[in-house]
C-alpha cells in the first residue's frame, strides 16, 4: 500500500494455511487482478510497505500478531485499505473489535465457498468507485475493549455485531427490535460497552413493568413532599446516567403522557424532577427496545410518531433463535459451563441426540427459554452427557405414563385397533426417549432386548 498508482488491481491474501491460499488463488484470479500471498502479518506489513495493495483477506489467526491487530494498523498507515477477516468461529468481541476497525466484512471459513467471490466484488466496485471519484478516506475507529456473553456464530447475528461496531462509536439512538428473550438488552449492553461512553453507567429501565404514575419518577425523578410517599427527594435515571447510556426496555409500553416529556429531552437536552421547578441537563445515549411494531403502534395512535422517528435513528432487528440454529448447540454448551460452574457441578456435555432435539424445537422463548431448558436438564441429569430423553421439551417426548398407554393399546386391541401401527409408534417413541439407546429402550418398556435392528 504504498504511494505508488496502478491500474491493476491488487489483492494479498494473508493466512498461515498454504491449502487454503491455494485455494483462494484458483477462486479469485482473474484478468487485471494481482494476488500476492503472505503466512504471517509481519510478511504482510512488509508488502504493504513496498506495494500498492488494494484489498487484504487476512486471517485472523496470525503469528506475530492476530488479524485484528493486522487490520488496525493497516487502517491506521492506509486509511483507504479494505480489509476482510476471515475466521473459523469468530467470536461476539472479535466481530465488533474488527468491524470498529474498519474491516469490510467478517468471514466465515466454512462459508467462503458461498460467500468470498460475491463480497471480494462488492470491495473492486468501492475501489474502482474511489479511483474514479478519489473518495474521501474513512476515519480510523478506536479500540473499545469490552466485556460481552454475546453468543453467535450465525450470520444473521454476526451482522447484528457489526452494526454494533460501527454504530457504538456514535452517539445515535438505537431502536432494538426482537421477540422476548432474544437478547435486547445484551446488544444494549454491547452497544454501551464499545461507545466512548463505556467508562460511564448503563442504566437500564422495563418501562412495561412500572406503574404511569411512578414511570415519570423513575425517568426524571421528583423532589421531597411531591406525591404521597416522597419522603426525599430523589435523582431520576437521566441523572443517574448523565454522560452514559439510558436503556428503555419495552418502550412500546410507555404511556402517552411520559411520552410527550421523553420527546423534550430528546428534543432540548433538558427536563425537571416530578415536583420541582429547576431545569436540569443531561448528556445521555437514548437505547429503546420493543418486541412490538412501532410503526402500526403509530398508526393506532398509541406511539407518538415524533417520539418514534426521534428514537429509530438507527434499527436493530435480532433473529428469533429458531432462525439462528448453528447457534443453538453453542449457546446449549455456553449455560451448561454457566450452571454447572456456578453450583460447583462436574461438567456436563450435550449428546449429538440431545443437540438435534434442541434445534428441531421452536423456541417461543427463545434464549431465555433455552437457558431454562438447560437449567431443568442439569437439575435433573444422572450421568455427565445429556441424551436426548434428559432434555424437557414435551413436544418431542414421551413420557412413561404414554408409554405406558401405548402398552396397554397394543397388548388389548381390538379389530378397530392398527396393532402394526402401535407396535412401530411404540418403539419409535421408546427409542427417542432413551436418547437412541437399545439396552434403556428395552428397559423402559420392561422386555430383555428391544427387538428392532
Amino acid at each position: 500500500m504504498s504511494s505508488e498508482t496502478t491500474t491493476e488491481r491488487t489483492l494479498l491474501l494473508v493466512d498461515p494455511d498454504l491449502d487454503y491460499l491455494d485455494w483462494a488463488t484458483k477462486q479469485l484470479e482473474a484478468e487485471g487482478i494481482r494476488i500476492l500471498r503472505c503466512d504471517n502479518a509481519a510478511n504482510a506489513l512488509k508488502v504493504c510497505e513496498k506495494t500498492a495493495v488494494d484489498l487484504v483477506i487476512a486471517d485472523i489467526v496470525l503469528t506475530p500478531i492476530d488479524g485484528i491487530e493486522l487490520l488496525g494498523q493497516l487502517k491506521a498507515s492506509y486509511p483507504d485499505s479494505i480489509v476482510i477477516i476471515t475466521a473459523s468461529f469468530p467470536g461476539t468481541a472479535q466481530v465488533i473489535k474488527a468491524t470498529q476497525q474498519g474491516a469490510h466484512d467478517i468471514l466465515r471459513k466454512e462459508s467462503l465457498v458461498f460467500e468470498l467471490r460475491s463480497v471480494v466484488e462488492s470491495a473492486w466496485q468501492i475501489i474502482e468507485g474511489r479511483r474514479r471519484t478519489a473518495g474521501e478516506h474513512k476515519q480510523v475507529m478506536p479500540d473499545a475493549g469490552g466485556r460481552l456473553q454475546v453468543i453467535g456464530i450465525s450470520r444473521a447475528f454476526q451482522d447484528i455485531f457489526k452494526t454494533v461496531g460501527r454504530v457504538a462509536r456514535t452517539d445515535a439512538p438505537v431502536l432494538i427490535y426482537g421477540e422476548s428473550g432474544t437478547g435486547k438488552e445484551l446488544v444494549a449492553n454491547a452497544i454501551h460497552e464499545y461507545s466512548p461512553r463505556r467508562k460511564n453507567e448503563m442504566v437500564a429501565l422495563n418501562c412495561g413493568a412500572i406503574p404511569e404514575n411512578l414511570l415519570e419518577s423513575e425517568l426524571f425523578g421528583h423532589e421531597k413532599g411531591s406525591f404521597t410517599g416522597a419522603a426525599a427527594k430523589r435523582a431520576g435515571r437521566f441523572e443517574q446516567c448523565d454522560n452514559g447510556t439510558l436503556f428503555l426496555d419495552e418502550i412500546g409500553d410507555m404511556p402517552l403522557p411520559v411520552q410527550v416529556k421523553l420527546l423534550r429531552v430528546l428534543q432540548e437536552g433538558t427536563f425537571s424532577r416530578v415536583g420541582g421547578n429547576d431545569v436540569l441537563t443531561s448528556d445521555v445515549r437514548i437505547v429503546a427496545a420493543t418486541n412490538k411494531d412501532l410503526a402500526q403502534e403509530v398508526r393506532e395512535g398509541r406511539f407518538r410518531e415524533d417520539l418514534y422517528y426521534r428514537l429509530n435513528v438507527v434499527e436493530l432487528r435480532l433473529p428469533p433463535l429458531r432462525d439462528r440454529l448453528e447457534d443453538i448447540p453453542l449457546l446449549a454448551e455456553f449455560f451448561l459451563r454457566k450452571i454447572t460452574k456456578k453450583n460447583g457441578m462436574a461438567r456436563i456435555r450435550l449428546s449429538g441426540e440431545a443437540i438435534a432435539v434442541l434445534q428441531e424445537h421452536k423456541w417461543p422463548g427463545n434464549v431465555r427459554e433455552l437457558e431454562n431448558t438447560m437449567a431443568r436438564a442439569t437439575a435433573l441429569a444422572t450421568s455427565d452427557v445429556l441424551l436426548a430423553s434428559d432434555i424437557p421439551i414435551g413436544r418431542t417426548l414421551r413420557s412413561n405414563s404414554e408409554i405406558t398407554q401405548l402398552l396397554d393399546k397394543l397388548f388389548n386391541f381390538s379389530e378397530e385397533n392398527d396393532d402394526i401401527h402401535l407396535y412401530d409408534e411404540l418403539m419409535r417413541y421408546s427409542l427417542k426417549r432413551s436418547g437412541g439407546n437399545k439396552d434403556t429402550a428395552a428397559k423402559l418398556l420392561g422386555i430383555a432386548e428391544f427387538p428392532i435392528d
